[in-house]
């Protein structure tokens, strides 16, 4: 009785260490480097979605944060 019980507590491990790792090594809103890049989310494509599922997602650029942007370099 107590094997499905260890099957289930290490598969639901299994899966909380997966996930944490996918979202250091994949995820923009993760960082690990803290000296490297100060800034990291301006380094994001707009164009690629960020969420796991996205549904008809449509990226435009804001006119005046373009400005802003080119003034700013």
């Amino acid at each position: 009785q107590l094997i499905p019980l260890v099957g289930i507590l290490s598969m639901a491990a299994l899966g909380a260490f997966s996930f944490s790792i996918y979202s250091l090594l994949c995820k923009s809103d993760v960082s690990i480097n803290k000296s490297g890049n100060q800034a990291p989310w301006e380094n994001i494509d707009p164009t690629k979605p960020q969420k796991l599922v996205t549904i008809q997602q449509k990226w435009q650029p804001i006119e005046e944060l373009e400005n802003v942007k080119k003034l700013m370099k």
